[in-house]
């Protein structure tokens, strides 16, 4: 019995995922998003919603180089805020917020996606090979800094043996971590870092 319940379980897990996939291959690419693109990069995916609270529909893309020699080099992650006129204009970029193809262990690339809020949006992760892990991060608007900064770090993890015995960690500033704003943010290093 605990043989079939960790196959559906891996079922359940592998739909899910092809579900995302699939939903978001169908997105059309409007001429705006591929025009936000960096020569030499590969958009990989892309979310529009209000990002910073003003009324206008902003961008938040993630994109990595197109001729990758190792297949592990940085990504980068750009919001777009939608100007008065209706123009995108660049707000802040990163190359640490978003983890590598190889940061995934034996699961392969961890990177699964963008989920956008109403001033802010999450990026998620999950990879690993017996131990599963999965890390996201969520970035929120700041009004007074007129940036996004990490507000909270979800992390889970379990063994494939025994998916039911899952270990939750939840870090919020300031005790886990002080001020950090999305530029300055690193997937590796954010732990205790900030200012308090």
């Amino acid at each position: 019995m605990n043989l079939l319940r960790l196959t559906l379980h891996q079922l359940v897990a592998a739909l899910m995922l092809l579900a995302a996939l699939s939903s978001h291959a169908a997105k059309p690419l409007p001429a705006e998003v591929k025009a936000t693109l960096p020569a030499g990069q590969t958009l990989l995916t892309w979310e529009a919603a209000d990002l910073n609270r003003d009324g206008r529909v902003d961008l938040v893309t993630v994109s990595e180089a197109s001729a990758q020699q190792d297949d592990d080099g940085p990504r980068l992650l750009q919001v777009w805020l939608r100007q008065p006129d209706g123009k995108l204009k660049a707000a802040v970029r990163s190359e640490r917020a978003v983890m590598c193809r190889q940061c995934g262990g034996v699961f392969g690339d961890p990177f699964e996606g963008i989920q956008t809020q109403a001033g802010g949006f999450t990026l998620l992760h999950y990879g690993g090979s017996n131990w599963r892990w999965r890390e996201d991060y969520r970035f929120a608007w700041s009004r007074r800094d007129q940036t996004w900064q990490l507000v909270a770090v979800d992390s889970l993890s379990y063994h494939t043996s025994e998916p039911d015995k899952q270990t939750a960690k939840h870090a919020r500033p300031p005790r886990d971590f002080g001020l950090i704003n999305l530029a300055d943010f690193d997937y590796e290093n954010w732990q205790g870092r900030g200012q308090r």
